[in-house]
């Protein structure tokens, strides 16, 4: 089969399956199948939660979990009356079929107390989705789906706060300021924290800083340590050109991963790493 027939079968399929599994009448209210897949037919969603931003601990090898976190999905369905009840086995399997059709991976499956459990995986571009589907043999079963992605951080500390971390230790760590993956372009999100910064030099015209760029482990050192040095520069670039701080008094540098202040095997670390730093001159 070509794989232009193959594309055609799969979007068929796809558009039979979604029809079959459309919303049903007795959905909670406000309810929706999370992202990336149908329900099984005949199934309602009897309980629902959208969060968008929650975590979840995803099991991916015997006694070994990865907490994933983004906005996270969650729905429970239940067998309407009168629709026969497939196994266990079977929920999980077409959901891990589906899955795997859209180029995505079975991480893990397992069983706990009859109830059979599958984690999928599914990398589409730039952003990663997780999946766990329960299932037993009973008419129902439950689907939590997380988009992998940092936390928007809607509290930052402000320039009387980061005056005194100076003072105290020589350093502070910003978490305020946003880049895509892998660019060093400021996302318009950091406008807040590169006011307060501007503020913190407007409070004291003496004072002098290093802007110091970190990034976790995950690529080359070499791209990381470049990556680090043009995120610090582009934090130096906005408070002068915008907010006509002297540029004597800023110096931009990038470490890398070098100096990680939590451990990089798990994401909730990683994104700890991710960070601007100043430290007084």
């Amino acid at each position: 089969m070509s794989r232009c027939a193959q594309v055609l079968r799969w979007l068929l399929l796809f558009l039979t399956a979604a029809a079959a599994a459309a919303a049903d009448p007795n959905d909670r209210s406000g309810a929706k199948d999370p992202p990336l897949f149908t329900r099984m037919p005949g199934f309602y969603i009897d309980q629902f939660e959208e969060l968008d931003f929650g975590r979840v601990e995803f099991s991916v090898a015997r006694g070994k979990v990865e907490a994933v976190e983004g906005r996270r999905i969650r729905a429970h369905y239940a067998a309407n009356a009168g629709v026969r009840h497939p196994s266990g086995l079977q929920v999980i399997r077409n959901y891990a079929n589906a899955n795997a059709a859209a180029g995505g991976q079975t991480v893990y499956e397992t069983e706990d107390g009859g109830t059979l459990y599958v984690t999928l995986k599914l990398v589409k571009g730039a952003t990663e989705f997780w999946t766990e589907v329960g299932a037993a043999s009973n008419g129902m079963y439950s689907v939590v789906v997380i988009e992998r992605q940092a936390m928007t951080q809607s509290v930052t500390a402000n320039a009387a706060a980061w005056a005194g971390g100076l003072r105290d230790n020589g350093r502070v760590a910003l978490y305020g300021i946003y880049f895509d993956t892998g660019k060093s372009d400021l996302k318009p999100e950091s406008d807040a924290t590169i006011r307060e910064i501007a503020r913190l030099l407007e409070s004291d015209p003496s004072l002098k800083v290093h802007v110091v760029g970190h990034t976790d482990n995950v690529g080359n050192l070499a791209d990381n340590l470049k990556l680090s040095g043009s995120r610090a520069n582009a934090v130096v670039q906005a408070l002068v050109t915008r907010h006509r701080v002297a540029a004597a008094r800023l110096t931009g540098n990038g470490v890398g991963p070098l100096a990680p202040v939590a451990p990089n095997d798990a994401e909730a670390g990683r994104a700890k790493n991710r960070r601007v730093e100043l430290v007084r001159q």
